[in-house]
């Protein structure tokens, strides 16, 4: 079955719900299953729950049947959303616009001019649907 993989911040923010909503349209035209991922930076940890982001995203977005919740640790959150991603075997990537700024900065450092979409491509074999706040889309 396909895998849409959405990473989001919680609690949840304009852009994180846009995203989500996204990624809920990808997942229900592709029937596809999702996950939704929450880094819990060490540095400066909320100590959310699972069960706390499902809570947030239901009450947002009501029960969504196909979705998975998952809150991750990690130091840098690009690096472990890309882990979670590979290791799930992801088919699609729903990623907000501020995320992608940030894995641009990080990227920039090993490259002059990095393309986000088609570095995330490559490392993960996969589609990236990158959404504003307002919730334009680009893929």
């Amino acid at each position: 079955m396909t895998l849409v993989v959405v990473p989001v911040r919680y609690p949840l923010t304009k852009h994180s719900e846009a995203t989500v909503g996204e990624a809920i349209r990808v997942a229900e035209d592709r029937d596809a299953e999702l996950t939704i991922l929450h880094v819990d930076l060490y540095q400066n940890s909320t100590h959310a729950t699972r069960t706390e982001l499902k809570r947030a995203v239901e009450r947002r977005f009501g029960r969504i049947p196909t979705a998975r919740y998952v809150v991750r640790k990690g130091f840098l959150v690009e690096e472990t959303i890309l882990e979670e991603v590979a290791a799930e075997g992801a088919d699609v990537v729903v990623i907000g616009s501020k995320q992608a700024g940030r894995w641009r900065r990080m990227v920039r450092k090993f490259l002059s001019d990095p393309d986000i979409d088609s570095f995330l491509r490559e490392k993960l074999d996969c589609t990236v649907i990158t959404v504003s706040a307002a919730g334009k889309v680009s893929s």
